[in-house]
């Protein structure tokens, strides 16, 4: 019985795991298959789109060509006066104009425009062009939007979690570090004794037998409450068959008797994960000073290694690009020049934005108690004092 029991407490487990998991795992993937399909869709409308040269277009070009060959070889005379004119040109040019659709729209392009849409990111580098792009871009970004919240809400759950149980961890041994640097040898000998008196004086009350009852029944009857002998007898029978038999597996019974009780239960458990979504991020207390340098360190990662693929950029550069990402600003300043790195990239900004989601939420909640101390403050200041007037 043994050996066979092994294998359904295995299976047990694992269903379990794989109920558990679950939840988080259709989040993630709903997100990276909806991720797929918005690239599909957009590298199908706005790659294949047509290049029309418009008059504003070729009015552009003839200017330019009218600057160029205004431009003497005393370049020194004209640098200033050609520097505005040459800057107003360019502000009425269309960076569309400029764009190869097939290069910009390709797949990882595509992708990499989605990413920033449902992030709310958005660098404006890459935008749609066509009518029908851009309506579907704002009903890709309607249902991308929520998704990629319910799964930064999910897994800053889990992240906030296992924050918080790292710091309670840490907490825990400081104190016990803490406890024995102050606790001295005579007074530590003190305790245990004192503790082992304690426990010494701890009794222990096993179960009665039938026979310990009956000697007993003389005292029990006396007593406010008072059974008959039948019912004692089946109390103490049904007691000890509950002591001798062997635990029973009630779920294998349920799945052995009637397997849809024992699906409902499972159902059951996944609702009850699904309603849980939330509620570790909202138990979370850890200072806000130790999450603000988790971000630093986690800024000052990306930023040593995002450098080695994008030659353009600096470690400082690289710092406010990371920190403009995870915030969602997203200006459009600083961009990438290899997209295909979103990839690998994008798991970091997912990350990224929910350790600062966790910081904002920390830190609307230490709002919260400021602005609740401060009304309470002004509340009593203006109360109207008591006066006492004389009988």
């Amino acid at each position: 019985m043994a050996t066979t029991s092994q294998p359904l407490r295995g299976k047990t487990t694992c269903k379990k795991i794989f109920w558990a998991v679950f939840p988080h795992a259709c989040f993630i993937l709903s997100l990276v298959i909806y991720a797929f399909l918005g690239a599909l869709m957009f590298s199908h409308i706005e790659g294949n789109r047509e290049v029309n040269l418009t008059e504003d277009y070729r009015i552009f070009l003839q200017n330019l060509t009218y600057l160029a060959r205004k431009l003497t070889d005393n370049v020194t005379e004209n640098e200033k006066m050609f520097k505005n004119d040459i800057r107003e040109l360019f502000n009425t040019a269309d960076p569309v104009w400029f764009i190869i659709p097939e290069d910009r729209w390709n797949f990882f392009g595509s992708l990499f425009f989605c990413c920033t849409v449902f992030t709310t990111v958005g660098y404006g580098n890459t935008y749609p062009v066509t009518r029908i792009g851009k309506y579907l871009c704002m009903l890709y970004a309607l249902f991308g939007i929520p998704l990629m919240f319910l799964v930064l809400t999910d897994m800053g759950d889990i992240l906030a979690t296992v924050l918080s149980k790292s710091y309670n961890e840490f907490r825990k041994l400081q104190s016990k570090v803490l406890a024995s640097k102050l606790c001295s040898g005579s007074t530590c000998s003190k305790r245990n004794e004192l503790k082992s008196r304690a426990q010494s004086k701890i009794v222990i009350n096993e179960p009665l037998t039938i026979m310990e009852v009956l000697r007993s029944q003389s005292g029990v009857k006396r007593g406010p409450v008072k059974y008959r002998n039948v019912e004692l007898f089946e109390m103490l029978i049904a007691r000890e068959n509950e002591n001798t038999q062997p635990a029973r597996n009630k779920s294998m019974e349920r799945w052995s008797s009637c397997p849809e009780l024992a699906r409902g239960k499972t159902v059951s458990r996944v609702i009850e994960n699904f309603d849980k979504i939330g509620k570790e991020l909202e138990k979370l207390d850890v200072p806000i000073v130790l999450m603000v340098l988790v971000i630093f360190v986690y800024i000052s990662c990306a930023a040593a290694i995002l450098p080695n693929w994008e030659r353009n950029m600096d470690f400082q550069e690289a710092f406010y690009f990371c920190f403009i990402t995870l915030t969602t600003i997203g200006f459009g300043d600083t961009k990438l020049e290899h997209p295909k790195f979103f990839l690998f990239f994008s798991l970091y900004i997912i990350i990224g934005m929910e350790i600062v989601f966790i910081v904002f939420k920390l830190g609307q909640d230490r709002l919260i108690v400021l602005y609740k101390k401060v009304i309470s403050f002004c509340a009593e200041k203006k109360m109207p004092s008591k006066k006492i007037y004389p009988k």
